[in-house]
């Protein structure tokens, strides 16, 4: 007989969302400027609270932020190039085109920045995700093809066994 995990799911994300103090972002709740603090958006930018998963406010939120970020994909690129090192962020890489990307750092947060250009007639969606930064980075080894053994050990874990 096989048993579904789904159930198992629910419970477990209930019971952690029951013990959560942090603000959750749901429809409706805030602005982007509000819920995005120091880390700016584009003039006349627009949260879609209904693709953002937000814990937190202000500078010390982490998750998922979407909003519309107007229809010069070039200037909310440029926007976010210029004001995010101005707010104490470090790029660490960017790629420009149709689809761009940004990452950048600050103290233990690393932000990713993906803009998405729309066609004719719709505009640039933005898609902000902050995470923590890893407590242990993974080896070069582990990260390149190395064993899972060696991936446990960087991230401070004990090596997989092998059922016999």
């Amino acid at each position: 007989m096989q048993r579904s995990v789904f159930p198992v799911l629910i419970v477990v994300a209930a019971l952690a969302a029951g013990c959560s103090t942090a603000p959750v972002l749901s429809a409706g709740d805030a602005s982007a400027p509000e819920v995005a603090g120091s880390s700016s958006l584009p003039p006349g930018a627009s949260l879609r609270s209904q693709d953002s998963l937000v814990m937190g406010s202000g500078d010390a939120w982490v998750g998922r932020l979407v909003a519309n970020v107007g229809s010069d994909g070039a200037a909310a690129y440029r926007h976010f190039l210029e004001t995010w090192p101005a707010q104490g962020w470090t790029l660490l890489s960017t790629v420009r085109g149709k689809s761009s990307l940004l990452v950048f750092t600050r103290q233990d947060r690393t932000a990713t920045i993906e803009l998405a250009e729309g066609g004719v007639g719709s505009g640039t969606v933005a898609t902000i995700t902050v995470a923590p930064r890893a407590a242990q980075p993974v080896q070069a080894g582990a990260a390149s093809g190395g064993s899972a053994g060696t991936a446990a050990a960087a991230a401070g874990g004990a090596a997989p066994r092998r059922a016999p």
